[in-house]
């Protein structure tokens, strides 16, 4: 659970992030440390890394998708479908999704 001081601290520093300030090493570090940690400050830091990378577009559907939190965690994440097997792409999933 987030004190109120750190929950301050690190919306701040994301918010100099998604902004394309200048974001210090160590504050990278104390971010992360609480993003291996709590699901929303997970969830923070990927919309304001990808508010950081989408800044300069102005597609609608790129906008939705950042809204909606459907894009990739990782921006270069994409199926190949000619270069990657499927059953390795999925290798992280649960054991329900992998095939068999």
């Amino acid at each position: 659970m987030l004190t109120t001081s750190s929950r301050l601290r690190i919306q701040e520093i994301l918010s100099r992030l998604a902004m394309g300030d200048q974001v210090t090493l160590e504050e990278r570090i104390y971010i992360n440390k609480y993003a291996t940690k709590n699901q929303n400050v997970s969830t923070w830091l990927r919309k304001a890394s990808l508010i950081q990378r989408n800044r300069h577009k102005s597609n609608p559907i790129d906008e939705l998708l950042n809204g909606l939190d459907l894009s990739p965690e990782e921006p270069h994440s994409t199926y190949n479908p000619d270069q990657d097997d499927l059953g390795e792409w999925f290798s992280g999933a649960p054991s329900w999704i992998r095939r068999s």
